[in-house]
């Protein structure tokens, strides 16, 4: 699962520095901050959710 997590960030960089570098491809910008900003959170939610199930000692 963390492969996914590097993926992803690694692709949300690249459409970032895309579209922060090419004229008139801003969206691709705006697709790399909302990627990115959805990661971090679909995993930092299954991180808190991993954490709860341990038992208590």
């Amino acid at each position: 699962m963390m492969v996914l997590f590097l993926l992803l960030v690694l692709v949300a960089v690249v459409l970032g520095i895309i579209g922060a570098a090419a004229d008139g491809l801003g969206y691709l910008l705006a697709i790399g901050i909302v990627l990115f900003v959805a990661d971090v959170a679909f995993f930092s939610v299954r991180g808190v959710r991993r954490a709860r199930r341990r038992p208590i000692r």
